[in-house]
């Protein structure tokens, strides 16, 4: 037989933001405490609003899986004594256990036999287990929680109201200070306390107080509201996903409306405009059927229909006071020089244990003409990465970031180009913030990518020179998203650098760096990181990331090289051969090999042969198959040679031989690190 169990949590407005993911968390801990409390289940539902989370448990067991095993004790005969009496071995396995004597058993396994209890136990009833998940609750996490009165616990908000339903019954139990029964709460101004009936009632018992507790129903409903606005206007609304799941979680009960503005802000830059409305009024923006803004905005209220022409007023009083401000900022900023912006940067803290945002620039500077150096770029692109560099962060000290600082970067692209700067300057301005996420977008412009990385690395190397260094989860300063985003644009762009040689080049050239060896583990595991979310096996990774070439293209080609070579019969062999010169030569023996102190053809035909393949300009794949070729060589070679003999020049001779084979062995990968057995 089974039933339905409903548990909704009343609270006080959460953060929008947190909304979904809390209310995941809770059916995820929810499943996770089912299973272990061994009760089975059909499904979890999930709803949410700004003011309850709540999961509903479909086909719940009305008891726990009964469970029968059997414990192993001791061997017979440790266990019983010659005349079969039980020893204090036995005796104490029976108690531990809490069995009775008729309960045990003796099995054979391999070979011996052993004792052991055969324990079974029925299950208890689901309402005596479903009040424990109270715990489960009270456990869950959030990136931000509130004492309140003068408990001692915290949560993400004051919590009001515990429902607890098993079909139509309320199951009694206690979250914090508040018992549970099937009082909820309707929308605060429209609803009040309802009654819920049933576990399969409460979608439409909130319905009757104007809440729409199911997220999906309330999102599809925001939608519909905006397409039918959209169409009667003949006008083209886009719904931002990101921006509709936050409306979506702002309200209970929504009602989308269309509201206006004159038409002289279309002045305004796009994304001001764009900015004003999504990240400060949670607007959808406008547009005609040709894509051009028009001086129109859709919002959602949290009610019905009642008196919307007032709501509509109120919302486009408050955004026009925005456009105000903007176009205020437009004008004054246009008669600032950027000179004189960039003069005020040098008492703009970039970080009080770092220096100011000038000297950031200033370094970050001499890391891109390293990286342009490197990169081999026309003088033209050098000549404009360098300008970008001596001003790019001037947009933080005008009007318009000041107030909206989403914008930076993208201002200072404007600006830059209103002042006549070269358009590959202004754009590698804005794109020096790329990426500003996991999935974000990257920058487009060659001069766009170098910046990028450069005002990444020298965050990343100020930073480790502070002793600012991540630990464990903590990365108050996002240098794990800035490392990443540097290795996303290499990748992206295909540079064939080494990020080691790079970071060696920084630390060689410009002076105050410190932490050189953790700057560098610390990219490795990001570059590790970024190829093991591209799906490469983490054996395989971990053997090129200890070879001696770093560039992320070079890795991946080597990667790709070795698992197509996986399938070959002889692959276990290769690698063995392979590892067995890696795992002798612990120190590499840097001296001229003397062919005359060889003594077989052995020692002749591998000295030969890898000298051959060391003297030939190949790439990394044709290396990686001279190598398998040079496998049955390195075989022979220590089937008939012994390494460490006491003659020591014969020895130090032979140590060379097997160096050079390991410097090749490098220059594709650490055989030693992939496991074939």
């Amino acid at each position: 037989m089974s039933q339905n169990f409903l548990i909704e949590i009343g609270l006080e407005e959460m953060p929008a933001y947190l909304v979904t993911s809390s209310v995941k968390q809770f059916a995820e801990k929810t499943a996770q405490f089912l299973d272990e409390a061994r009760l089975s289940y059909g499904s979890i539902e999930t709803f949410s609003t700004p003011r309850r989370l709540a999961i509903k448990v479909n086909d719940l067991a009305d008891k726990q899986t009964a469970i029968s095993e059997l414990v192993k004790g001791p061997a017979k005969k440790i266990a019983q004594d010659e005349t079969g009496n039980w020893s204090k071995a036995a005796l104490g396995f029976i108690r531990s256990q809490g069995a009775e004597e008729s309960d045990l058993i003796f099995k054979t396994l391999k070979g011996t036999e052993y004792l052991y209890v055969e324990k079974s136990e029925q299950g208890e009833l689901a309402s005596k287990i479903l009040p424990q998940i109270a715990q489960v609750v009270e456990r869950l996490t959030f990136p931000v929680s509130m004492h309140w009165a003068d408990f001692d616990f915290s949560y993400i908000r004051p919590i009001h109201t515990v429902v607890s339903l098993l079909d139509n019954e309320i199951l009694p139990l206690k979250i914090f200070n508040i018992q549970a029964d099937r009082i909820s709460r309707g929308h605060r101004f429209l609803g009040e306390a309802v009654s819920i009936h049933s576990a399969d009632s409460y979608v439409e018992d909130l319905k009757t107080v104007f809440v729409l507790a199911d997220a999906k129903e309330r999102k599809a409903l925001i939608q519909s509201q905006i397409t039918e606005i959209a169409k009667a206007n003949d006008l083209v609304i886009e719904t931002d996903l990101s921006l509709l799941e936050e409306v979506n979680n702002l309200v209970e009960y929504p009602t989308a409306f269309l509201g206006n503005f004159d038409k002289k802000y279309l002045g305004l830059p796009e994304e001001v405009l764009v900015t004003s409305m999504r990240g400060h009024q949670r607007f959808f923006e406008v547009r005609n059927q040709a894509g051009d803004l028009t001086a129109h905005f859709v919002s959602v209220r949290n009610g019905n229909a009642v008196a919307i022409d007032n709501v509509i007023r109120g919302n486009e009083k408050v955004l026009v006071a925005r456009l105000e401000d903007a176009e205020f900022f437009w004008h004054e900023d246009q008669k600032l020089k950027i000179a004189d912006l960039v003069e005020k940067l040098k008492i703009v803290t970039f970080h009080e244990k770092i220096g100011s945002t000038y000297e950031h620039m200033v370094k970050t500077g001499k890391i891109a003409s390293l990286i342009s150096q490197r990169l081999r770029l026309a003088e033209e692109t050098t000549a404009n990465i360098q300008r970008a560099s001596e001003i790019y962060k001037f947009d933080l000290v005008t009007n318009m970031v000041g107030e909206f600082d989403e914008l930076q970067g993208i201002m200072g692209e404007k600006y830059a180009l209103l002042q006549g700067e070269n358009p590959e300057v202004a754009q590698a301005i804005r794109e020096h913030y790329l990426p500003d996420g996991a999935d974000s977008a990257l920058p487009e412009s060659l001069a766009g990518a170098v910046l990028a990385v450069s005002d990444k690395l020298e965050t990343l190397f100020s930073f480790f020179t502070a002793d600012l260094i991540p630990s464990g989860s903590n990365d108050p300063y996002a240098l794990r998203r800035a490392t990443a985003g540097i290795v996303r644009i290499i990748e992206a762009f295909g540079w064939q650098i080494d990020l080691n040689t790079i970071v060696a080049d920084i630390y060689q050239n410009i002076t105050g760096y410190q932490n050189q060896e953790a700057v560098e583990a610390f990219i490795k595991a990001r570059i590790e990181r970024q190829l093991l979310d591209e799906g490469y096996p983490r054996q395989l990774i971990s053997a090129v990331l200890s070879s001696d070439h770093k560039s992320i293209e070079a890795l991946k080609t080597v990667i790709e090289a070795i698992q197509a070579t996986q399938s070959a019969p002889d692959y276990k062999l290769y690698v063995e051969n392979l590892s067995r010169v890696l795992n002798l030569v612990k120190e590499q023996v840097e001296i001229s090999i003397k062919p005359e102190l060889f003594e077989n053809e052995f020692e002749t035909d591998l000295f030969e042969k890898a000298s051959q393949i060391a003297a030939t300009d190949l790439d990394l794949k044709a290396v990686l198959t001279k190598l398998f070729e040079l496998s049955p060589v390195i075989e022979l070679y220590f089937d008939s040679t012994m390494v460490m003999v006491e003659d020591e020049e014969v020895k130090i001779n032979r140590l060379a031989t097997l160096t050079l084979v390991k410097k090749l062995i490098l220059k594709v990968a650490d055989f030693s690190k992939i496991n074939v057995k």
